[in-house]
């Protein structure tokens, strides 16, 4: 999968990049008004590099259109993430299927078992510390666009990418969320769980089951968040948590 940015203007990406960021991070407040002049001035760069990031950012569903002009940071209820969680879970339940009735390579079910194991030597642990919550991320990261790529689908890739740019939307978005939870080595193995049945549904051809059990897995990130939404401390540790509009403040 290729990062859609690559065939934009070396400026328009900076621009992109740098306003992305100052949104997910909280920096720019959820529905705080955005001009072309001054987003302008604060990135310092032209007015066309950044008309093109706000019009992708507003793409990507984190700036919306205001009437007047310019555009606002999005605020996210607790039923548009689990709405993204949910849709996110048939494109990875799809994915799956096809992955399982294509049939995919050796080599890339060999490279998901080494994840597997690598988990594995994690929750060996009693406790997870907070770097193996870092590793744990990058190894499911890993994991799920190693699914995307056993599918063989262009189309599920490129919605897969668009769909978690979103980050609260992602196979990680709210795993952070459980750093300090009492149950968070169960959360983990959980997850863990659903990585290994899928993997074996693949391998024994079984697309049904292996997209029935994708999308059961992806709802693991429903009780994720409910855990963030109750937690203040726990939504702050989220990459875009500050655009989820809390549970008090509805």
């Amino acid at each position: 999968m290729t990062d859609s940015t690559q065939t934009l203007p070396s400026q328009t990406t900076r621009a992109l990049l740098e306003l992305r960021n100052l949104i997910l991070n909280g920096e720019l407040a959820s529905e705080e008004r955005l001009s072309e002049l001054t987003v302008a001035a604060r990135l310092n760069v032209s007015r066309t590099p950044v008309r093109a990031a706000l019009q992708r950012l507003a793409e990507e569903g984190l700036l919306e259109e205001i009437v007047g002009g310019g555009y606002a940071v999005k605020t996210f209820t607790e039923r548009d993430v689990q709405d993204a969680i949910e849709l996110r879970g048939t494109i990875e339940g799809m994915t799956a299927r096809f992955a399982a009735e294509r049939g995919a390579s050796p080599m890339l079910l060999a490279k998901a078992h080494e994840l597997i194991d690598a988990v594995d030597e994690i929750l060996r642990q009693e406790e997870v510390s907070e770097e193996d919550f870092e590793r744990y991320i990058q190894i499911n990261e890993q994991f799920h666009k190693l699914l995307i790529v056993m599918s063989d689908s262009e189309l599920l890739a490129r919605e897969f990418n668009r769909m978690t740019r979103l980050p609260f939307a992602s196979p990680s978005g709210f795993v952070k969320a459980q750093v300090r939870a009492p149950h968070a080595h169960l959360i983990l193995t959980l997850a863990q769980e659903g990585h290994r049945a899928v993997i074996e549904a693949i391998e024994l051809r079984q697309g049904q089951r292996a997209e029935a059990l994708m999308r059961e897995h992806a709802r693991l990130a429903l009780r994720n968040l409910r855990y963030a939404l109750a937690d203040a401390k726990a939504i702050k540790r989220i990459h875009g948590g500050a655009l989820i509009r809390m549970v008090a403040d509805i």
